[in-house]
């Protein structure tokens, strides 16, 4: 149905038709009615947006919290409070104390903690750093915020039975304040340590082994897998053109599941990169059907994808120290000095 404009009838004078015409609204008051609707639109918007921003300011305060520090040693000092020797011979003692329990300790120096508490910043440390054997959780973090003058220790799960809240705040009190009350920082904080270890030396937890130190998840095990695909076409091709296609992919599979098992003594991994590293051989012969380019694009993909996946437990403080992927409850103590 369509619609028909209202119409009225306008007077005529004399001689003029009289066919009704659509009646018409002044220009003047549609003018009028378009800015008035206009302005209360706008005045709706701005309230919503007023309302909108007070909400957020009182969800997300101003005030940022202090970002959790990249985990580049077993000592994190953001204070410089520690010398350098303090430095290697505390990082030294814990890469002893782990290759022997097994059970990882980190320690890190910060200004503050503000607007957080140490407990909310310590937290967000320990689930960022993941300090501990995976499903062992067997680390512990001592955090101290030095302007504030607080201090934690943080406790993985597994060793709540040894570290437990009382025992921290006893090391606490009896270890480290004291020396911090002194001013001598580094003391406190070797003093801290030393009987932390001694605390979880009694402490029945697995054994430490080669392949326990190593965090074997995916983004760890990366690089293996990128050196198994280069090997197993690069090196694979030899023994390919010499030994035939089955024959040549099974000496590559055997070589690399042998290199692997020597650097991280794992006979199960090594039997599954040795697997993946002979299925990639005998399949081989189908990258050389891409063009240069493609296969250039690829591995440079698998390379940078690995890139910052290698990490150890177990290795030197140069930058390559990491947590094994332990978890955190919120167990431990804080004090102040």
């Amino acid at each position: 149905m369509s619609f028909t404009p209202p119409t009225t009838v306008i007077p005529r004078e004399s001689g003029e038709s009289s066919t009704p015409q659509p009646l018409r609204v002044p220009p003047a008051s549609l003018e009028y009615w378009i800015a008035r609707s206009s302005r209360a639109m706008t005045a709706r918007v701005w309230r919503t947006l007023v309302v909108f921003a007070l909400l957020l300011a009182f969800v997300f305060p101003t005030s940022a919290d202090v970002a959790v520090p990249q985990l580049t040693g077993r000592v994190v000092d953001q204070t410089g409070t520690l010398s350098s020797a303090d430095i290697a011979a505390l990082s030294q003692k814990l890469r002893d104390f782990e290759n022997r329990k097994g059970s990882q300790i980190a320690v890190l120096i910060v200004p503050t903690t503000q607007p957080e508490t140490i407990e909310q910043f310590s937290i967000r440390v320990a689930e960022a750093w993941k300090i501990g054997r995976k499903k062992v959780d067997d680390g512990a973090i001592l955090v101290v915020a030095k302007n504030d003058r607080h201090l934690r220790i943080e406790v993985g799960y597994g060793l709540e039975g040894a570290l437990t809240d009382v025992t921290s705040r006893r090391i606490i009190d009896e270890d480290i304040t004291p020396e911090f009350r002194s001013g001598d920082f580094a003391a406190g904080i070797r003093a801290g340590v030393d009987r932390m270890m001694r605390v979880i030396d009694g402490e029945p937890l697995p054994s430490p082994s080669r392949s326990a130190n190593f965090a074997h998840n995916l983004d760890d095990l990366a690089p293996v897998f990128a050196v198994a695909l280069f090997a197993s076409i690069g090196v694979g091709g030899f023994f390919r053109a010499i030994l035939g296609r089955l024959l040549g992919s099974l000496v590559t599979g055997g070589i690399i599941a042998a290199v692997t098992w020597f650097i991280l003594g794992s006979a199960a991994l090594a039997a599954a990169v040795g697997i993946l590293g002979f299925i990639i051989g005998f399949i081989a012969d189908l990258f050389s059907a891409m063009g240069p380019g493609t296969r250039s694009s690829r591995g440079g993909s698998w390379s940078s994808g690995s890139s910052g996946g290698w990490s150890s437990g177990s290795s030197s403080d140069s930058g390559s120290f990491s947590g094994g992927g332990g978890s955190f409850g919120g167990g431990g103590a804080s004090g102040s000095w």
